[in-house]
């Protein structure tokens, strides 16, 4: 009776083999023949997933958010109480930079993919929808903590999101080029939250209170 093949694994499999082409030599490096043999599986059976390689990046794009997203809610989760915005933040931001092999990984094919969507409309579009569902999740984290006191009434939620973005993908390039390490990056990232929070009444959850995750 032939083996029944998970379809599902099978397309995280391929897009495992591109991460590890891409993380090596970039997104252009790694053609479809390249992935299948890193894959450990034929042209013919790659190709029966994606047609192109453009559809190909797109779910290894996905499937690292997806992967990015688990890691967050298991360390979340992982934590007493109930979870704050500055705990939501502090870990999502945690999650965002390279401070392990694996998470170096995913930045280093992040880093080729959107060097690829400047010229690439199609990817382009791809990476402004994750852009902008990112910054309204942080966005609608800082609204949480403005209703609950613990960040300044007249803070703006879009720019302060944008801000924490924009800190933390400029961190993640300080880390990948060895100019500062993972650590000093994130008790940057602490560093600017609690500035953030610091213009409410507090910061339930973060250092030094019940519930801390550091």
């Amino acid at each position: 009776m032939p083996k029944r093949v998970d379809h599902e694994e099978r397309r995280r499999q391929i897009a495992r083999a591109l991460w590890r082409i891409a993380a090596e030599r970039g997104l252009d490096g790694a053609s479809l023949r390249d992935v299948a043999t890193e894959a450990g599986i034929s042209l013919g059976q790659l190709q029966h997933y994606f047609t192109s390689k453009d559809d190909m990046i797109v779910f290894a794009l996905r499937h690292i958010a997806q992967l990015a997203e688990e890691r967050v809610r298991t360390r979340i989760e992982a934590l007493p109480g109930a979870p704050t915005p500055w705990v939501i933040l502090r870990e999502t931001l945690a999650e965002m930079l390279p401070l392990d092999d694996a998470s170096r990984t995913g930045h280093l094919v992040q880093i080729s993919y959107f060097v690829r969507a400047v010229h690439d409309e199609r990817l382009r579009t791809h990476a402004k929808e994750g852009t902008a569902a990112l910054r309204g999740f942080f966005a609608d984290q800082v609204k949480a903590a403005i209703a609950r006191g613990e960040v300044a009434a007249d803070r703006d939620p879009v720019g302060e999101a944008t801000l924490l973005i924009a800190l933390t993908e400029g961190l993640s390039s300080e880390v990948l080029m060895e100019t500062l390490a993972p650590q000093e990056a994130m008790g940057l990232i602490e560093a600017h939250l609690a500035r953030l929070f610091s213009g409410g009444q507090g910061i339930p959850g973060g250092p030094g209170s019940p519930g801390s995750p550091g």
